[in-house]
């Protein structure tokens, strides 16, 4: 996208959060009570109508949920407008992206002249007597369908849908969304990506740096980091990792041997085992608004405006093919033709293919959302019906954020758990999420766990060789000498699904929460299971690691544990996330980044040269593309793929 389009998405993205914030700002402190400086009334005013009550109690609710980490009120409530704010207008950026894919009517393009609002005010014609005619109502309507699929940005239960900006603030923020200087911009898959990178504008990042020389916080750390990765380096990276080793799986017999970026060696490209493309993971471990995982999904499902099969038709295709580890069968034996493939692939790629983690919600958000429309482009180039369309229910993006705070919900969730291990390994997580925001991919929560099941399987298994006499239909008592109360646990198999049994625990515990505590518990139990998802995807090993990481120094708030994480990469999160991105691959697997130049010439980073680099994942391509490549960034950068060394 060229700079005098970015910019008008800049002036827009800029305008649009003055307007919500100063009117979110209005609501919260005019109408409900709850003051920027963290002052909030322990009831609901007289004033409010009953369902202004429930959002109070909710609003209330949200905000004690969020100062159970330890923040201050004032700061809470900030970050909840910022948030309502940007949530709302990620939701109508949507919806002017989906009115140029034609996946939805004409909803806001016209405002309530659209053609979508008028077939809706002619089946209920009643709605003329409402103060809006029913425009909030259909609106609502279109965010609730598309909900159902891409819950990530249109759910309901989430804090940052609860506050409505009011009519004139509604019309302004249509009639900005619909300046025809900005009609070409919606049908760009990019514009999300650049509204995100946007929002926090270079005034605030120039401020945090001139306030801190690090990073302060989660917040702050993702905000100086957010650029946009441009569109040649994302292809170069991505030809040269997921590209290159498909071409190695099928020699000269694919077109991905003519990517546009991708580099041949002239010796011909190695070979390794093929693969069902089912088995093929792609992980951003710091995933923005998801640029790597859009092109890779190009490579996978393929693009029919440039006849280009993608790696999953090529490989229904072939005379010879591996079984899946997923289904124990080829795709040819799970899908008898073709049409039958292309209409199940788009699913396919996001419920196998690719992961994605990001410290920042809404990155994760924009992210979903633009995997999904992707994956709806891919219908549509087949000519595939909505109506024969599968419900793309489940992504692998994940924020990765503490587990809940909430210390008294966090006891009372632990003493629910049978047996009493499972609660003593739920409390083990939560304290070493403690650092998820401030080190996202970073955090080695999976060798945590390993390690805390580990001990518990260990004394499991040393409990077991003591001879104790019990009597019948009592459970061994606990030895104060071992650490974990492992009382009604009878099988060493136990320790293979505990954390799943946690899954499903909390599950059940949101469920069966009472009402008047239910927004809370169901707050937490969230939070819970995207900490335990954040944990499962750092368990995985991926074929393909893509990213353009943070750079700099860690957050204060984590540089004691990120220093002692990181030893030999600790001068700069970059060099650390290509330590840790490597850890996280398979044997001979890919890693693509851009990242600083520094770390190639510089003394300070002599042993992230020598001891990572050329020791456990030496350089395949590089391109040194110097300055004005990351938009406002001032830093001189570098494109590289590296191949992890097979195991010894």
């Amino acid at each position: 996208m060229d700079r005098e389009r970015r910019q008008k998405i800049e002036r827009l993205t800029q305008e649009a959060r003055r307007l919500l914030e100063q009117e979110f700002r209005e609501q919260l402190e005019g109408r409900f009570d709850i003051l920027l400086d963290g002052r909030i009334p322990l009831a609901p005013g007289a004033h409010l109508s009953p369902r202004e009550r429930v959002i109070w109690y909710k609003l209330v609710a949200a905000i004690a949920h969020r100062r159970s980490s330890g923040t201050d009120s004032a700061t809470v409530v900030a970050g909840y407008l910022r948030e309502a704010a940007f949530h709302t207008l990620n939701r109508f950026v949507a919806l002017k992206m989906l009115e140029a894919r034609g996946l939805v009517q004409e909803c806001i393009s016209r405002g309530e002249d659209s053609s979508g609002f008028k077939e809706f005010g002619g089946l209920a014609p009643g709605l003329a007597q409402l103060s809006d005619h029913g425009y909030r109502l259909y609106i609502e309507a279109i965010f609730d369908e598309i909900g159902r699929q891409v819950r990530v940005l249109f759910d309901r239960r989430d804090s940052a849908t609860l506050l409505w900006p009011r009519r004139q603030c509604f019309l302004d923020l249509l009639t900005a969304l619909n300046d025809p200087e900005l009609a070409s911009v919606w049908g760009e898959d990019e514009t999300i990506g650049w509204v995100y990178q946007y929002f926090n504008g270079e005034d605030e990042r120039r401020q945090m740096r001139a306030e801190s020389q690090a990073p302060r916080n989660s917040r702050e750390l993702a905000v100086r980091n957010q650029f946009f990765t441009p569109r040649y380096v994302v292809q170069f990276l991505t030809d040269n990792s997921l590209g290159r080793t498909w071409c190695e799986m099928r020699g000269v017999d694919t077109q991905l041997a003519h990517l546009d970026y991708l580099v041949k060696p002239e010796a011909g490209f190695d070979e390794r085992p093929s693969k069902d493309p089912r088995d093929l993971r792609v992980l951003d471990p710091a995933c923005g608004s998801g640029h790597f995982l859009l092109y890779a999904f190009d490579l996978l499902a393929g693009d029919p405006t440039r006849s280009f099969f993608g790696i999953y038709e090529e490989a229904w295709r072939a005379e010879v093919a591996p079984k899946s580890e997923v289904t124990g069968q080829t795709l040819k034996e799970d899908y008898d033709s073709e049409s039958a493939l292309r209409r199940a692939v788009p699913e396919l790629v996001l419920k196998h293919n690719l992961h994605g983690v990001d410290i920042d919600l809404r990155a994760v958000q924009i992210a979903g959302l633009a995997l999904w429309m992707r994956a709806q482009r891919a219908y549509n180039d087949h000519k595939i019906a909505a109506q024969d369309r599968p419900l793309i229910g489940r992504t692998n993006l994940v924020t990765a954020e503490p587990m809940p705070g909430d210390r008294a919900m966090v006891a009372e969730f632990a003493l629910t758990l049978r047996p009493h291990v499972l609660g003593e390994l739920f409390q083990r997580m939560v304290e070493e999420m403690r650092l998820a925001g401030e080190l996202g991919s970073l955090l080695k929560i999976d060798r945590a766990l390993e390690s805390a099941v580990a001990k518990a399987r260990e004394q499991f298994l040393r409990e077991q060789r003591e001879p104790q006499k019990l009597l019948p239909g009592f459970d061994r008592p606990r030895n104060p000498r071992f650490e974990f109360d492992l009382s009604g646990v009878s099988d060493e198999s136990f320790f293979d699904s505990a954390e799943e049994r946690i899954v499903q625990a909390l599950q059940q515990y949101a469920a069966g929460a009472p009402a008047s505590l239910s927004v809370r518990r169901q707050l937490f139990a969230d939070d819970a299971a995207q900490g335990i998802a954040f944990i499962d995807l750092c368990r995985k090993r991926f074929d393909v690691v893509l990213m353009n990481p943070p750079f700099g120094a860690a957050s204060l708030a984590a540089k004691k544990a990120f220093e002692s994480a990181y030893p030999r990469t600790k001068n700069d999160v970059y060099a650390a996330f290509v330590e840790r991105g490597i850890e996280l691959l398979h044997p001979t697997g890919y890693l693509g980044a851009i990242t600083s130049r520094t770390g190639f010439f510089l003394s300070s980073f002599q042993k992230w040269r020598e001891e990572i680099l050329l020791k456990e994942a030496p350089p395949i391509v590089f391109a040194d593309l110097g300055q004005g490549v990351l938009d406002s960034a001032m830093v001189e950068v570098a494109a590289y793929c590296l191949r992890k060394e097979a195991a010894a």
